[in-house]
């Protein structure tokens, strides 16, 4: 466990420049992403003090005038002066770029917020900055602030006043309070919702630390949430799996250490096809993947190959069963804890650390060995060799339809004769293929569209449901198999992202119930099968208008009911037209709406949250009938775009 932490521990390795500059070099964006980015970073330095074993609770309170506050319970920032800078730890910390106690080992042995850019990036970014200390029975206070000066040049983080010391408490820990500037983010409005995703997964990663979120921006009833996990990634596994059918009762455990990594995984097979693995590194969700999850991998189909040699499920002559055949059906959270972490990048998506690995590798190839040796699991050891050999036997069908599929690929756009209307372009960077539903509305389509840039694909019925189906079904439905075609890149294992013919895929539904069904089943497909087109921002929602409004030769359309009622209001003798669907605009009308770059609206998929992807797919897409119905009481409006017609896009940004 890490000490004591002074000033002293605190290293500075260059100045707080550019950030106000190029903001997205530091977190990414200045959309929601970024804006929630800024409370990661102050979140993770309260969760490094639990981390380190020094506090149990951290708070988020959202206020009234859009300011957030983190509180924890920690050790407190040092608040003695540095010796080389001749400022408090506070400001050193708050204003100076990459500084921070954790570019060594002395005060946080594993830690998030390796970087070091994280506090002083999010005072360049906020309008102030209010920082309390409370530490060694004293409590401190520093503001921060952005401003204007005479010269008309930004000031960006300067102290509005020292460190000041205001008086005795018995608290301890920090507590920081910021206002996102809204001279940099195009909204300052923090979602709770999406904090209260983010610390319920701490919550579950930080076994035994409570995490409280409280919104008082509301003039009515204070919203509030408390998250404590006794359980840990054990019930994250658990809740990820409400909603499927587990295998077998309990999910397995191991935890152990390699070279100083610490290695903790839950895992626990469902009878349905999917895999879903969450990885995370000092809390850090590796959306992405690496290392860590490569080891992880190797090490579980190692393990269970081993014992069904051992049990007799392959004989001598058998190959080996694949790493897929064992995860298929597969829900698992790994998280590591390590030093010196190698992010590819800032905003820290994938481990790059060759030596995470190993170690992963070496403790779940012997923990879970152990764990199947084990004569008491011998149920579930036999249950999961079971569904493997079935996953094996049923790839063998997969493998013929792939190459199948493939055969087809080779007459490029031949077996779509009729159906893709392909565009006239090769540069697959300006290209865009909209999958339209229904000939009449793909009719339109092909009739309005730019056919130097713009293909369409129509869609001549409702594709298969994914989620419930092996991959061989999948290969055998025609729209899914004309998708694939089109698209280039191949499925699965076969994925391949320097072979995509279009830089947008636009999805193209009704405005109804059916529409957002038929976009929630090919996200699901995408998500499934092309989850690299999501992650790197390849998806798009169109979103074709709800009404037309005409009086005289003025038209104009409208996209929501709210949208409508505004540009009715005061209006007399127009006519009003209800689109039922996309088949009942003409094509000039479906090219301005809906089509034309210059005006159309399009909501690009993008995948900022695995775990609540998994949640809402496996609602939406699952057999069981009663959450998905909940789900669609509580959120289905089909006439506002941000509503359930408009969120089955797993989370979605709006893109021009």
């Amino acid at each position: 466990m890490a000490g004591e932490y002074s000033v002293k521990d605190i290293k500075v390795l260059e100045g707080l420049e550019a950030v106000r500059a190029r903001p997205g070099m530091y977190i990414g964006s200045t959309a929601q992403r970024g804006l929630h980015h800024m409370l990661w970073e102050i979140v993770d330095n309260a969760v490094d003090e639990a981390m380190a074993g020094f506090a149990d609770t951290i708070k988020v309170t959202l206020n009234r005038d859009n300011s957030i506050t983190v509180d924890d319970n920690g050790r407190g920032i040092p608040v003695g002066i540095h010796e080389k800078l001749g400022i408090s730890g506070v400001e050193v910390v708050y204003t100076k770029l990459h500084a921070g106690g954790k570019f060594d080992d002395g005060s946080y042995a594993y830690s998030g917020g390796l970087h070091g850019v994280g506090a002083s990036v999010v005072n360049a970014l906020s309008r102030f900055v209010i920082v309390e200390v409370f530490t060694n029975g004293r409590e401190y206070r520093q503001e921060f602030h952005s401003y204007e000066n005479s010269e008309g040049k930004m000031v960006s983080g300067e102290p509005k006043t020292p460190l000041l010391e205001i008086g005795r408490t018995r608290k301890r820990g920090t507590k920081v309070t910021f206002l996102p500037d809204d001279r940099v983010f195009e909204s300052i409005v923090v979602s709770f919702d999406i904090v209260s995703k983010r610390l319920r997964e701490l919550s579950y990663l930080n076994r035994g630390t409570k995490f409280i979120v409280e919104d008082n921006r509301s003039r009515g009833e204070t919203k509030s949430k408390e998250f404590l996990y006794n359980g840990g990634i054990c019930d994250f596994v658990k809740e990820l799996n409400i909603g499927k059918t587990p295998l077998y009762p309990e999910p397995i455990y191991i935890s152990g250490s390699s070279g100083g990594i610490i290695v903790e995984a839950s895992m626990q097979h469902c009878d349905d096809y999917s895999e879903c693995i969450l990885s995370y590194v000092n809390n850090i969700p590796t959306t992405e993947g690496g290392t860590h999850e490569t080891g992880f991998k190797t090490a579980i189909t190692k393990v269970l190959n081993d014992y069904c040699r051992r049990v007799g499920v392959l004989k001598a002559k058998d190959n080996s069963l694949s790493g897929d055949d064992f995860r298929e059906g597969l829900t698992a959270v790994l998280s590591i804890r390590m030093k010196n972490v190698q992010f590819e990048g800032q905003t820290k998506t994938r481990l790059g650390n060759t030596e995470a690995k190993m170690a992963v590798e070496i403790v779940t190839q012997e923990l879970l060995s152990a764990y199947i040796e084990d004569l008491k699991n011998a149920d579930v050891a036999n249950c999961i060799a079971d569904k493997a050999i079935k996953a094996a036997k049923a790839k063998e069908a997969a493998r013929k339809a792939k190459n199948l599929a493939r055969e087809k690929s080779k007459l490029e756009n031949a077996p779509l004769v009729g159906k893709l209307s392909s565009c006239t372009g090769r540069n697959a960077e300006e290209n865009e293929l909209f999958i339209v539903e229904g000939d009449s509305a793909g009719g339109s389509a092909k009739q309005g569209r730019d056919r130097r840039f713009q293909a369409i694909l129509p869609l001549r019925g409702k594709p298969l449901n994914v989620e419930k189906k092996q991959i061989a079904h999948v290969m055998q439905n025609e729209e899914f198999r004309s998708i694939i075609t089109a698209v280039g890149t191949g499925i699965g294992s076969d994925f391949t992202i320097g072979t995509l013919k279009y830089n947008k895929v636009i999805i193209l539904s009704d405005a109804d119930q059916d529409g957002a069904h038929i976009r929630a089943i090919l996200l699901t497909f995408f998500y499934r099968y092309m989850r690299q087109l999501i992650i790197d921002g390849h998806v798009y929602i169109g979103m074709p208008p709800l009404y037309k409004v005409q009086k005289g030769s003025e038209i104009r359309y409208a996209y929501s009911d709210a949208e409508l009622s505004s540009i009715t209001k005061g209006m007399k003798g127009y006519t009003l037209q209800r689109y039922k669907g996309l088949g009942e605009m003409n094509p000039s009308q479906l090219w301005e709406t809906t089509m034309n770059p210059e005006n159309r609206t399009l909501i690009r998929v993008t995948l900022d949250d695995i775990a609540d992807a998994e949640r809402m797919i496996t609602v939406l897409m699952g057999d069981k009938v009663p959450p998905r119905r909940e789900y669609i009481s509580e959120h289905a409006d089909f006439n506002r775009e941000d509503s359930f017609s408009g969120r089955t896009d797993i989370n979605g940004g709006i893109d021009g």
